[in-house]
């Protein structure tokens, strides 16, 4: 399966600000289904946790709630971006960096939900003689910029008291950073499933650091267009409650909804569930959690604030004054509520 990042950052900013200049602050699309009556369209695209969209239909829980969805499947996940903010789709599952860059050029999305975190999906694989992030100094690493794994690297280094400098970073997409690390050419990359297990296994390289080591910098959000939300939050909140019904079924029917998912993912449930292995589904009480707000990753007004910090730092979105607002806990409130 794919990874979320099938190109850099910054060619997706170009493409937001070509969006926002040809619809001003984020303006509706006539495929806006803000009309009571008209199917919400959800885009996905492959990561493990969200083909559980699939699963949510496959065994009728919209029904069950009462609530017209039609998904919409991107093979390219920047396409599913482009979508969400042009109005030809309602709601999108994405990753929260990536929902940073639209708010911050004044289009106007609301998260209501976490699909999921990497828990372990991306990770810093280094030969075995590297026996800590310390050890990295003066050594070659090599990870995408502006990705999410370039923020991993890098917290990992300031968790250690290291900067970039520190190290001989390489940009380099994770399709090259695997076999470079495999090859010998670099002495660490970071990377995600299925290219770390594969650089671990054919490179003789081990986990150094992973998403598991800072639980929720990496979250996966279902991000709607504010104005759905606002004429429609009845359906919203069927959406939310029909999602945390597919996370139960899953919990509860492991095997026959790994062999499900597999056959969409056009890949074989083993290796679809090493990819629901490399992540945590999030339930309702951990959604509730990860709403609140604190001083550290598990709180998503915490981690956009950093992610934004990141960003900023690469020109890469523009100054967002209220993170708040794009961050919408109501729905699984009510969910958590009764």
């Amino acid at each position: 399966m794919k990874r979320k990042w099938q190109v850099s950052l910054a060619v997706l900013m170009i493409a937001v600000l070509l969006i926002v200049t040809a619809c001003g602050s984020g303006g509706s699309s006539e495929t806006s289904a803000s009309e009571e009556g008209e199917p919400i369209t959800i885009a996905l695209s492959p990561w493990p946790g969200w083909y559980l969209w699939f699963l949510v239909e496959e065994k009728g829980f919209f029904e069950k709630h009462g609530v017209d969805v039609k998904l919409e499947w991107f093979p390219v996940y920047s396409d599913s971006l482009q979508a969400l903010a042009t109005g030809k789709v309602d709601a999108n599952s994405q990753t929260l960096s990536d929902t940073l860059a639209p708010i911050s050029k004044g289009i106007n999305l609301k998260a209501v939900l976490v699909n999921d975190n990497s828990f372990g999906g991306d990770a810093i694989v280094s030969k075995p003689e590297i026996q800590s992030i310390q050890d990295l100094k003066g050594k070659t690493v090599a990870t995408e910029l502006g990705t999410v794994d370039h923020l991993l690297l890098l917290t990992a280094l300031r968790e250690n008291g290291m900067e970039e400098s520190d190290i001989n970073y390489v940009n380099m997409t994770v399709n090259d950073a695997g076999p470079a690390f495999i090859s010998g050419k670099t002495d660490a990359s970071v990377l995600w499933e299925p290219f770390q297990t594969k650089a671990v296994k054919e490179g003789k390289g081990k986990i150094l650091y992973s998403s598991k080591d800072t639980p929720g910098l990496i979250p996966d959000l279902l991000v709607f267009r504010e104005d759905i939300v606002n004429n429609r939050p009845e359906d919203v909140q069927k959406i939310v409650d029909a999602w945390f019904d597919g996370v139960a079924y899953y919990n509860e029917n492991p095997e026959e909804s790994i062999a499900l998912l597999a056959e969409k993912a056009e890949t074989t449930p083993d290796d679809f569930k090493l990819g629901m292995d490399s992540i945590k589904l999030f339930s309702v009480e951990d959604n509730v959690h990860a709403f609140g707000k604190r001083e550290d990753y598990t709180s998503l007004s915490y981690t956009a604030a950093r992610t934004a910090e990141f960003l900023q730092s690469l020109d890469m979105v523009d100054e967002i004054d209220d993170f708040d607002s794009m961050l919408d806990s109501q729905f699984v409130t009510k969910t958590a509520e009764r």
